[in-house]
């Protein structure tokens, strides 16, 4: 048996480090109420987008990640240091900076000290700083990690290896995995959904929401606020759908005797490609459609309709789960505060940059909260990377105050789906240049990301190659200090 193909069968029937006895050649397509479906011969239907029951009990059954690409500068908003703030101009000492390699700083740079002003919020005290307003009014319902470390100081690599486990390409990202694991709850809808606002593709590119080497029916579906909801899925001039949907008929037939010959997963996974895209012609444009929303919904979150946004892809995301979407996933450019113009300046800029997501975010916690689904959402929130306790290297010597990358100690959050609200876990040292307490890396945000699904990282596997792979490849461990 083909190694994908098996595993696409574990996928969708156990998913784990179990072995199915069905042959190659036991095979068939069937169609089921215009739905194409791959029959065994037990009889049962194995369709790779069912609704799938996790092994372990669940606290969230659904993900809303925003990736706020760039990373912004967590010690102006989330990691509060009065004693770097002490120290601000002077010198960074010499044993911080001692074999450490920068993107774009050398020499001695200058320590830098938080502009911003901090408050503790809600009743578990998290302290927020003043760049964020809107989501210090919802303080009690974040999870702040101020002790994430990565391996990666540059942007495509570092974010390849948060969403896919590698900082290199050709692995299947968290949302991929996430949909192989759960399936989806809406036939109608894509079960991994991507929104993108402020006109730029993530650093790591399609590979941030790609399936890798799992059948890529998993893969993220790119979805826009503005326009054609999905590129190439409305039907070509002069074609109605009764047409459609007999060329559709005549691509199944076709595909359904070549996976009888060949058995090759991704011919499976064009046949249900091709349905889906074709129900996927009412059911998105109606889902995507926020004039629908009250005017209060709208004013909450400062979406408008017609236009693209990330205020208008948080609203989208709250109607995309409400419709049982699995996974949706945010991307938001323009978090790169270097201090190369007047809007990386952690000043003004980052208040610029701040109204466009505070408020947004905001509504969206309350927003689900209101609803009863944040119980059950995990929303996560945070960039690929830290930012350094000094000035950046290149516009040290200018009235523009920005920071470099930094990877070794950052900030990020998360809400709902289990996760204890009104706390924070970890700590970074006074100066903000190490872990102080409570490492987190990478691999382990993603091992407690599965945990909140349902699944034991370790056993949600796929073969590849001769070798079983999973998103955390042989690390991480859960966070269950964060864990209500």
């Amino acid at each position: 048996m083909h190694p994908c193909l098996e595993h696409l069968q574990l996928g969708t029937r156990r998913h784990f480090l179990q072995r199915s006895s069905m042959g190659l050649g036991a095979l068939a397509l069937a169609t089921l109420g215009g739905e194409t479906a791959v029959r065994g011969e037990t009889g049962g239907v194995i369709n790779p987008l069912a609704p799938k029951d996790p092994p372990l009990p669940a606290k969230a059954k659904r993900v809303i990640y925003l990736h706020l690409t760039g990373s912004p500068p967590h010690l102006d908003l989330y990691d509060y240091k009065p004693e770097l703030v002490k120290h601000n101009g002077e010198e960074c000492p010499e044993q911080f900076l001692k074999g450490k390699r920068f993107a774009f700083t050398s020499g001695t740079p200058k320590l830098l000290g938080t502009p911003r002003t901090f408050t503790q919020c809600g009743q578990g005290g998290v302290w927020l700083s003043d760049a964020i307003p809107h989501l210090q009014t919802v303080a009690d319902e974040m999870c702040v990690i101020r002790s994430m470390t990565t391996d990666q100081f540059n942007h495509a690599p570092a974010e390849l290896l948060l969403y896919t486990g590698s900082p290199r390409s050709g692995r299947p990202s968290l949302g991929a995995w996430a949909t192989y694991g759960l399936g989806s709850e809406n036939e109608n809808l894509p079960g991994f959904v991507v929104l993108i606002s402020s006109g730029v593709q993530p650093n790591g590119g399609k590979n941030s929401f790609g399936s890798g080497f799992l059948p890529s029916v998993y893969q993220g579906v790119q979805c826009r606020s503005k326009g054609d909801p999905v590129l190439y899925a409305s039907d070509p001039a002069g074609m109605d759908r009764d047409l459609r949907r007999k060329s559709l008929d005549a691509l199944r037939d076709l595909n359904q005797l070549q996976a009888e010959e060949l058995g090759h997963p991704e011919t499976l996974t064009r046949i249900a490609q091709y349905e889906l895209a074709y129900r996927m012609q009412m059911s998105v444009p109606e889902v995507m459609d926020i004039t629908k929303e009250s005017t209060e919904t709208l004013e909450a979150y400062g979406a408008q309709p017609g236009g693209a946004s990330f205020a208008n892809n948080c609203l989208l995301a709250r109607r995309l789960v409400e419709q049982g979407v699995r996974y949706v996933q945010l991307f938001d450019w323009g978090w790169d505060f270097h201090g190369t113009g007047p809007n990386e300046d952690i000043r003004d800029g980052l208040t610029r940059k701040c109204a466009t997501m505070d408020k947004p975010v905001a509504a969206l916690i309350k927003d689900l909260k209101q609803r009863g689904l944040l119980d059950e959402t995990l929303i996560i929130c945070g960039g690929e990377f830290g930012r350094t306790p000094f000035r950046e290297g290149r516009t040290a010597g200018g009235n523009i105050l920005g920071r470099d990358h930094y990877p070794d100690v950052y900030s990020m959050w998360m809400a709902g789906g289990g996760i204890k609200g009104g706390y924070t876990h970890g700590a970074s040292d006074d100066l903000g240049f190490s872990v102080a307490e409570n490492k987190v890396h990478i691999h382990d945000l993603q091992a407690t990301i599965l945990n909140q699904l349902g699944f034991d990282h370790t056993k949600l596997v796929y073969r590849f190659q001769g070798r079983d792979y999973r998103l955390t490849d042989v690390h991480g461990k859960v966070v269950r200090e964060v864990v209500s």
